[in-house]
């Protein structure tokens, strides 16, 4: 029986960027919160020099990262296939502690831009119905770029996103993205100072007719104070940045830039190791949650608000577990819970060798440290006749790159010895690398769901993803492909390789982008959405599910900076409209 403890007015699941956000305003607004994160403390002052500047350890052996022996999930193609147990990470690698993958991350902080809140309508309007692939679920926010950009504003200003507007208050400004949506101001900070690979790559990309602008990137490029009034270093470019910590608190994480006003209000707390298995319900209410803590005892946590805040997986099962909301079934095309998921997919990769002597010292480098251009993402060209909708973002990075982790080497070159070794050394630093991040849509066979077979220690089903490519992004890659190979020869390069999706996605392939949307995904009515514009459960009113879960497909830019914009949405929402009221928003 589990011990059941005194009530608190909110518990968050999960202590990443959405529930640290939510955790902070609320415990400002006088709530008492409760944190509850499945892994360990993250401690800031816990990475330190030297032994933060270990590549085995934090890139290869994923030391941040949850362990597939402790957590995992079941994976298949297709539901004519029988899903197995994924026993290494893949292209799925998911952070384990307080921070989440918030806190190990690269740092690229996006917008959504207007025409990713309306993707279904827009398509319909330029190029008619029939644009739409045949099984895609694609389907309109019920919110506009417009209502989210004063929190898209506060997140960035809470993180000191460095970067250069290019679009305040419909005024485009050079030097920035020409294609994002009006933003009220600039960013907090300036961008970081630009790699020598990027400027190669600027200008011919200028050369091709293309717009060029810095990557907004969650490291600090100088001291920065946030509004509530939590300090950051500047970035050292050290080269230690995705899949680690930062050293000097550079980079913006839910332990550099939230979780010490949170604290600092003496309202919030922390739980670790606290794995929550049950949000229970009782008419029509989450009354507690239940969960297993780290000596094994099950306790059960009473609350007057529930927040699920955890990563995509977590939020789409806890809620399948829990029995709230009507489970997806493919077939017939009802329920929600499980439907519209999307993975982020990395093409077109390009990776460019130079014989000439220039020096890359891609050693050096942020994590977020990237020259972009938007030309060819979302619908920002003409998509008539092309057989696919959506584009990508397309960078030059400069993240920083040790000898564990790149080793580049041309096409033709031994897989080992003597003559690997020396190509190795040679082109280590005369080497660039292209990535795009790409639109993928939602189809009706791509879904999570509970898996029949198999359990975790607790006798709970695995969750179970079932998905694959499908023609249309398999046709965007191949354009997009073409589009970084063309980019690769303005720049001068000697040689270069690149790839694109292939024909399935495979479940044992590190494709280099971890990012999960959907499976509780945001809509106008309970028919095609698990919560409604305020991320509220339609089904349960005091419970709310923040997170990329909420996505109904994935766009070109990386989730982070809307779900914390998301985060601050909520806060707002719950603040101003629901303590006041409580029940339904919508």
């Amino acid at each position: 029986m589990a011990m059941k403890l005194k009530p608190v007015d909110v518990v968050t699941i999960g202590v990443g960027w959405a529930g640290s956000i939510l955790g902070k305003e609320l415990a400002q607004a006088g709530l008492t919160v409760v944190g509850l994160e499945r892994g360990g403390d993250r401690a800031q002052a816990d990475f330190a020099l030297p032994q933060m500047h270990d590549q085995l350890k934090y890139e290869k052996q994923l030391e941040l990262f949850e362990p597939t022996s402790k957590f995992t999930l079941t994976f298949r193609n297709n539901s004519r296939e029988e899903a197995r147990p994924m026993r290494r990470h893949g292209p799925f690698p998911w952070g384990e502690g307080v921070g989440g993958a918030g806190f190990h991350w690269a740092g690229w902080t996006w917008r959504h831009t207007p025409w990713d809140f309306k993707i279904r309508t827009a398509t319909i309007e330029r190029y008619g119905a029939t644009a739409i692939p045949e099984e895609c679920t694609i389907q309109d926010w019920p919110i506009t770029y417009a209502e989210l950009e004063p929190s898209y504003d506060k997140f960035e200003y809470t993180c000191g996103i460095s970067g250069s507007a290019g679009n305040v208050r419909g005024a485009i400004k050079a030097g920035g993205n020409p294609f994002e949506g009006p933003r009220q101001r600039e960013f907090p900070n300036p961008p970081l100072t630009r790699s020598y690979g990027e400027t190669l790559y600027a200008k011919a990309c200028q050369d091709l007719g293309y717009h060029t602008f810095p990557t907004p990137s969650a490291q600090m490029s100088r001291p920065y104070t946030n509004p509530d009034g939590v300090t950051m270093g500047a970035c050292l470019y050290c080269g230690f940045c995705m899949n680690y910590a930062c050293e000097v608190s550079a980079k913006a994480t839910p332990q550099t830039a939230v979780l010490p006003a949170a604290f600092k209000t003496g309202k919030y707390e922390v739980r670790t190791f606290a794995n929550v298995t049950r949000i229970n319900v009782r008419d029509g209410r989450a009354v507690s949650v239940t969960y297993v803590d780290r000596q094994g005892r099950e306790i059960e946590q009473p609350a007057e608000i529930v927040l699920l805040t955890a990563f995509t997986w977590s939020n789409a099962q806890l809620l399948l577990l829990s029995g709230i909301g009507k489970p997806y079934d493919p077939v017939t095309g009802t329920g929600v819970v499980g439907k519209n998921y999307a993975w982020h997919a990395g093409v077109p990769y390009v990776l460019m060798h130079f014989d000439t002597d220039v020096h890359m010292n891609p050693f050096m480098g942020a994590g977020a440290l990237c020259t972009s251009i938007a030309d060819l993402a979302s619908d920002n060209f003409d998509h008539t006749d092309l057989g696919f909708i959506g584009g990508a973002i397309i960078q030059a990075m400069a993240m920083g790159w040790g000898p564990l982790g790149f080793q580049p080497t041309p096409a033709g070159t031994p897989a080992w010895g003597s003559a690997w070794k020396k190509a190795v050394a040679y082109y280590y630093g005369r080497s660039v690398q292209l990535v795009g991040l790409h639109d993928h849509l939602s189809y009706r066979g791509n879904y999570l769901s509970l898996d029949p077979a198999y359990r975790d220690s607790w006798g709970n089903p695995l969750l179970r993803l079932t998905y694959d490519f499908h023609p249309n992004e398999k046709k965007l890659s191949e354009f997009l492909v073409k589009a970084g190979e063309k980019i690769a020869r303005a720049m001068g390069a000697s040689s270069f390789g690149s790839y694109g999706l292939g024909d399935h996605f495979d479940a044992g392939v590190p494709y280099g982008i971890i990012h999960q949307v959907g499976g509780a995904m945001t809509g106008s009515n309970p028919s095609n959405s698990v919560v409604n514009k305020y991320l509220q459960s339609w089904d349960v009113s005091n419970l709310f599910v923040v997170g990329a879960s909420a996505f109904p497909q994935i766009p070109v830019f990386n989730p982070t900076g809307t779900v914390g914009a998301l985060a601050y949405w909520t806060a707002d929402a719950i603040k101003n409209r629901y303590l006041k009221k409580p029940g339904p928003l919508v």
